[in-house]
């Protein structure tokens, strides 16, 4: 179960609704720790008074803000959060704006909001109305002793907040050397295109986020595994990478009617997408075998 990150409200209009900010996302990561190759010993980071030499613990840290060179204003946890009452308690829709309208780009947290007591009919309210507009609600909010834009949208029973990137916190795609809008530049047909079109009609399919998972997370785990039931806990030095496909000339329309086919038939059989597999040869370097 989230644990709820604060108590606050949604400002709309004159409305004010009470809700629970809690996270929406669950990390699943693998946590690696920092080790000397040489004795297996974990390499430590410690919190170090730099006037003493002393480890200083977590209950006597607070955060500073340098004013002059070697002076300190300094803050706690609770300080920091009772900074500004209306800020960091408050989600203030400032404007609507339709939601395809938003680059994805801008798209980088979600946040689930719960209705706190007394809160339901409000919740209800703005959400059934979010939902019918289309739209997302554009707001400010302070999570964590930071400001972000955010955006309210209607999911569902759920109201989530997304958090947004600001636009200077993105790199134009004028910076990037992106190919240009022109086919015939890069002797890319219509029909071609038609191809393409007709493969991704064909490998469509209802969206459903339980179908995927982090498969790289599973490899790894699975070589550890294996590495713990060997007894091999050290570090291999020298593991040779597999090398990358070559690249070959590809002609585009031969591929893509393939692709179209297999995914067709795949589509026949199973009712689903099917994915093509991929074009050209694999390559790989003969593994180096291993002295006794």
């Amino acid at each position: 179960m989230s644990r709820p990150i604060w108590k606050g409200h949604i400002s709309f209009g004159l409305v004010n609704v009470p809700v629970v900010l809690n996270s929406a996302e669950r990390r699943t990561n693998i946590s690696f720790r920092m080790i000397d190759s040489r004795n297996s010993a974990r390499i430590r980071y410690d919190r170090v008074n730099e006037e003493t030499g002393e480890e200083v613990p977590w209950d006597k840290i607070v955060k500073g803000y340098e004013y002059e060179d070697g002076n300190y204003v300094l803050l706690s946890e609770e300080e920091l959060q009772n900074a500004s009452p209306e800020l960091t308690k408050t989600i203030e829709i400032e404007q609507f704006v339709d939601l395809k309208d938003i680059d994805i780009r801008y798209f980088d947290r979600p946040y689930m909001l719960v209705p706190d007591k007394k809160g339901e009919k409000g919740y209800v309210l703005l959400r059934e109305a979010i939902a019918e507009s289309g739209k997302a609600g554009i707001a400010k909010v302070v999570i964590r002793g930071r400001q972000y834009l955010s955006a309210l949208i209607s999911q569902g029973k759920a109201l989530v907040l997304e958090l947004l990137r600001f636009n200077q916190e993105l790199i134009d795609l004028s910076e990037f050397d992106l190919p240009s809008t022109d086919i015939r530049e890069y002797g890319v047909s219509k029909k071609e295109i038609e191809l393409a079109s007709k493969l991704i009609d064909g490998m469509t399919a209802k969206w459903n986020a339980s179908k995927f998972h982090d498969e790289y997370r599973d490899a790894l785990m699975k070589l550890v595994e294996r590495k713990i039931k060997s007894g091999q806990t050290e570090a291999i030095e020298d593991v040779e990478a597999e090398e990358a496909p070559v690249t070959q000339t590809i002609n585009f329309m031969d591929v893509l009617k393939q692709s179209v086919e297999h995914a067709e038939k795949g589509r026949t059989k199973t009712g689903r997408a099917a994915k093509p597999k991929a074009a050209g040869p694999r390559t790989r370097r003969p593994r180096k075998q291993r002295a006794g």
